[in-house]
């Protein structure tokens, strides 16, 4: 049949002559302009066609003078959709209450998300949002468009860089960014720059402040590097010292690593339990009949079920077992010896600071007993030594 729009807006039919000649109804047909198409005849030799509802009933005269009759096979297009949803009134009903409904529906906002790594409390946004008009069950026709949201809510949220507002579908996504602010430091007070350790100096930089000492010049702890004391003993002023005093310090550090160490690693086999959440409680209802490890790790995902933005207090808890096994290492004393001195490494440079740098390291004594490598290691090590010592008004008088 033909499946024009147009065919299915005005109805057509799918039509069987009965009796007649087929060949003298077509001519007479034509001659009447009477649009047919799909025009066959079935394995009877019966004539079959489809013709619009409008020329249906054209066919009358053509029929009469033809001695023939016809039978209704098909109806397709609107208006018989339509004659069948009015003898189902209720079905018909429903079907328009329920686009009616959805339309409804989609037309207010559902959800407000607040986004972006802001210090300002999410209550505070909901409420200025909530001044605009932005709040779950609105009306989205009665919103104003995303830019102008933008910048109103940026003007309610002084303390924000940027806001921004995005609305998809039944959800608005706000996002906020904070502005960077200056951090509010207190004028500090007048200060020498003081050695917090023994050590030979390797390098001094002074941004403010009188240096005292040069490379290579040994001082100890509590030595002045950099003083904060300008001018002369008549006319002195006291000003805040900084910069950076680099030199050399010696750590003895003592050792002991093990020549065997332990370690856990999982088999990879593993076993799944799962349990209904009700309130505080949990019931388990799979994963019985499991194997006991003697040694394992559990991961535990619990699903909440949500409605809107409030949490239900029932869900579903899974539990994935892991069984773990402890695996013992044989250590030769040489290993054991650099384990241990990678570890003292580590541990000298955290200690030192970011600019450390070991120089070089001397092994003083090493033995092996109890199934321990002992060391007494002297390590040479470049760091900063400056600290900070406030001035006294005595010594400025």
């Amino acid at each position: 049949m033909k499946g024009t729009w147009v065919a299915m807006l005005r109805g057509y039919v799918g039509v069987k002559l009965i009796g007649g000649e087929a060949e003298a109804f077509l001519n007479a047909a034509t001659s009447e302009r009477i649009g047919l198409w799909n025009i066959a005849f079935t394995p009877r030799g019966e004539l079959t066609f489809g013709i619009m509802v409008s020329d249906f009933f054209r066919l009358r005269p053509v029929l009469r003078r033809n001695g023939s009759r016809t039978r209704i096979i098909s109806r397709h297009g609107l208006p018989f959709r339509m004659a069948r949803l009015s003898r189902r009134k209720t079905f018909a009903g429903g079907m328009l209450a329920f686009v009616a409904a959805l339309f409804i529906l989609s037309t207010m906002v559902w959800e407000v998300k607040i986004e972006g790594n802001s210090a300002i409390p999410e209550e505070k946004i909901r409420q200025m949002a909530r001044a605009e008009g932005i709040y779950a069950y609105q009306w989205s026709f009665r919103l104003q468009n995303a830019a102008s949201l933008s910048q109103r809510l940026a003007l309610r949220l002084p303390e924000a860089a940027w806001v921004g507002v995005d609305k998809t579908g039944t959800s608005i996504k706000i996002t906020v960014i904070d502005s960077t602010k200056p951090e509010n430091k207190a004028p500090a007070s007048p200060r020498h720059l003081v050695a917090k350790t023994d050590a030979v100096i390797t390098r001094v930089i002074a941004e403010n402040g009188r240096p005292k000492v040069e490379r290579n010049d040994r001082v100890r702890k509590g030595d002045i590097l950099i003083s904060g004391l300008l001018g002369d003993e008549k006319h002195s002023k006291a000003v805040v010292s900084k910069g950076k005093v680099m030199g050399l310090v010696w750590h003895e550090f003592r050792i002991e690593s093990p020549l065997s160490t332990k370690t856990r690693n999982l088999t990879g086999a593993s076993q799944d339990r799962g349990y209904l959440i009700i309130g505080n409680r949990a019931l388990q209802i799979s994963g019985y009949g499991g194997h006991d490890f003697a040694d394992s790790q559990t991961r535990t995902t619990v699903n909440r079920a949500q409605l809107w933005n409030r949490w239900l207090p029932f869900g579903t808890m899974k539990e994935h077992e892991l069984e773990v096994v402890e695996i013992e290492k044989k250590l030769t004393p040489a290993e054991a010896k650099e384990a241990g001195l990678k570890q003292a490494r580590a541990e000298l440079l955290a200690k030192g600071g970011q600019d450390a740098i070991i120089k070089a390291e001397k092994i003083l004594h090493e033995q092996t007993e109890n199934g321990k490598v002992l060391l007494t290691v002297l390590f040479e090590m470049e760091q900063s030594i400056e600290v900070e010592r406030p001035i006294l008004e005595a010594s400025i008088e």
